[in-house]
C-alpha cells in the first residue's frame, strides 16, 4: 500500500517568543521543524507500512529549505520525498498550498490513502485536507483518532468532540488525523544520518499543471498573542496560606464545570 503524508514546514512554537509591548510573536532566528499533528500523520502512515507493506511519500510546498527540513519525516520512516519549493511559497496560503499539494500528488503512478494532520500548527485552519479531496476527486474522513486498513477498505474512529463516530470507505481516501491517534517516535541518531540518501524529487510550481492563481486571496492584518492579565497575589507562608489560596483559584472559576 502506497500511503501520501503531507506535510508543513513550521517554526519551532516551543522557541517562539512574544514581545511584551506589541503582544507580536518574535519568530527570527527560530529553528524550522514539521509540524506537531503532521508528524502523527507519519507515524500512523509508518505503523501502516509496517503492517500491509509498500511505501510512504512525504509531499510538502515550501521555500528551499524546506529540503533541509523534510529530512526529519524520512529519519521517522518516510521512504520518499515530493517537494514543491519556490521562494514565494513561503507561508502559502492554504488553496495555493492545496493545488500545488495535489499536482504533485497526480504526477505519482499510484496511491491508496493520503494523511496529514487536522490543521497546521501555525494557523491552525483546516483547510487543506478538504480543499485535496475536492481537487483530487476523493473522499474523504476528518478528525481520525484510529485507523484500520482491512484490504481494500479503511475504517476509522472520528473524535467528534462530545462523542465518537466510526466510519468506513473504500480507498484511495484522505484522511486528517488528530494529535491523539499516537505519540510520533523520535528518530534514531543512525536514521536521522540515512535520511540524507532517501530519494527526493525537488518541483517547482511551473512543474503543476494544474492552474495556480498568482498572488494570495487572504492578507494576514496582524498576529497578536492573547491578552494576559495577572493579579500578582502572592502566597508567601507556604502550606499556611492553602486555604486562602483554593479560595482564590475558586473565586477566579478554576474547577467550574
Amino acid at each position: 500500500m502506497n500511503i501520501v503524508v503531507c506535510v508543513k514546514q513550521t517554526v519551532d512554537l516551543q522557541q517562539v517568543r512574544i514581545r511584551k509591548e506589541t503582544r507580536q510573536p518574535v519568530l527570527e532566528n527560530i529553528p524550522l521543524t514539521l509540524g506537531a499533528i503532521d508528524k502523527n500523520a507519519l507515524e500512523e502512515a509508518v505503523r501502516l507500512r509496517e503492517k500491509t507493506g509498500g511505501k510512504v511519500f512525504l509531499v510538502s510546498v515550501g521555500p528551499e529549505n524546506l529540503e533541509e527540513t523534510i529530512k526529519e519525516g524520512l529519519a521517522m520512516g518516510a521512504d520518499e520525498a515530493i517537494l514543491v519549493t519556490s521562494p514565494e511559497l513561503d507561508g502559502t496560503e492554504s488553496a495555493r498550498a492545496a493545488l500545488l499539494l495535489a499536482g504533485a500528488i497526480k504526477q505519482m503512478e499510484n496511491f491508496d490513502l493520503i494523511l496529514l494532520g487536522e490543521g497546521s500548527a501555525d494557523n491552525y485552519s483546516g483547510q487543506v485536507g478538504p480543499r485535496l479531496a475536492e481537487i483530487l476527486d476523493l473522499p474523504q474522513i476528518t478528525y481520525a483518532k484510529s485507523l484500520e486498513v482491512d484490504g481494500r477498505k479503511v475504517r476509522a474512529v472520528r473524535s467528534l468532540e462530545d462523542f465518537l463516530e466510526e466510519v468506513e470507505a473504500e480507498l484511495p481516501v484522505l484522511i486528517s488525523v488528530v494529535s491523539e491517534i499516537n505519540e510520533a517516535r523520535i528518530p534514531a541518531v543512525t536514521q536521522i544520518l540515512r535520511a540524507g540518501r532517501k530519494p527526493k524529487k525537488i518541483l517547482k510550481p511551473a512543474d503543476i499543471s494544474l492552474k495556480i492563481a498568482e498572488g494570495r486571496s487572504v492578507e494576514t492584518l496582524s498576529n497578536l498573542a492573547p491578552v494576559q492579565e495577572r493579579k500578582g497575589i502572592l502566597f508567601k507562608e507556604g502550606l499556611k496560606e492553602l486555604p486562602g489560596l483554593v479560595q482564590a483559584l475558586k473565586e477566579e472559576g478554576v474547577g467550574r464545570k
